[in-house]
C-alpha cells in the first residue's frame, strides 16, 4: 500500500494536492474528508481512508516536515479514531528518529569509465535526477555506494545512455539503485586508433583481463 501511495505523490504532483481537501461538494451534496488527520495535523497531506470487516479501520497517511516526506501504513484498526492514533504514532516516531538527506544531485559526476575506440580515453558517468534517501539519524557516514561499470565500453558514446549502476547500501540492505549514464558524448576514433584498440580488446579476451 505504502508503494502504491506514492504513485501519485512522485507522479503526479499536481493532482495529489486533491488528497489534502477537506471536504468537496457536487450537485448540492456536500462530502466531508473522513481523514480526520487533515484538521489536526497540518503537515498531513493525505491519503485514503478504508474500512471492511475483513481488514477493519485503515488509513493510508502521507505527511511532509522540513522537506522530508513520510507515507505510513495502518490496518486493522478497531475504530476510524484508532487508525488516526496509531498513525499519528507512526509519523511521529519516523520524524523523530529519521532524516531525508539529498546525496548525489543530476549530473553530478559520480564514477568514470574508460572507453575504448574513442577519441576520449574516458566519460563520466552520472545521475539523471537527484538522490536523496530517508535513513536513520545519525547513519549518513555508515551508507556505502557501490558501483557497477559495464565492461568494455566501446565509442561511439551517447550521452544518456545508461553504463553502469549506484547500489547505497545501508547495514548490508540494498537502501537504493540508480542507474549511472554516460555525461558526455564520446565519438569514435580515426580509423587507425579504433584498429588497435580493437586489437587490444581481443588479446584481453583471450587472457581473459577485463577494465
Amino acid at each position: 500500500m505504502a508503494i502504491l501511495a506514492l504513485a501519485p505523490i512522485q507522479n503526479f504532483p499536481e493532482h495529489y494536492k486533491i488528497y489534502a481537501e477537506k471536504e468537496f461538494s457536487y450537485n448540492g451534496i456536500t462530502q466531508a474528508n473522513r481523514n480526520g488527520l487533515l484538521w489536526r495535523d497540518q503537515s498531513v497531506d493525505g491519503i485514503k481512508t478504508g474500512h471492511t470487516d475483513e481488514a477493519g479501520f485503515c488509513l493510508v497517511a502521507s505527511a511532509e516536515r522540513d522537506d522530508m516526506r513520510l507515507v505510513s501504513v495502518v490496518m486493522g484498526a478497531k475504530s476510524a479514531r484508532a487508525r488516526e492514533q496509531e498513525t499519528q504514532k507512526l509519523l511521529a516516531y519516523g520524524f523523530r528518529y529519521y532524516q531525508t538527506q539529498t546525496l548525489y544531485s543530476a549530473g553530478e559526476e559520480i564514477s568514470s569509465s574508460k572507453v575504448w575506440a574513442g577519441k576520449a580515453k574516458s566519460f563520466p558517468l552520472v545521475l539523471n535526477d537527484d538522490l536523496s534517501v530517508t535513513i536513520p539519524r545519525g547513519q549518513r557516514d555508515a551508507l556505502q555506494a557501490k558501483i557497477e561499470v559495464d565492461k568494455e565500453i566501446v565509442a561511439p558514446i551517447e550521452k544518456g545512455t545508461v553504463y553502469g549502476r549506484l547500489n547505497l547500501v545501508l547495514g548490508g540492505e540494498l537502501i537504493a539503485q540508480r542507474d549511472l549514464v554516460a555525461g558526455e558524448a564520446v565519438a569514435q576514433a580515426g580509423f587507425l586508433a579504433r584498429l588497435w584498440d580493437q586489437i587490444i580488446l581481443f588479446a584481453r579476451g583471450i587472457l581473459g583481463l577485463s577494465n
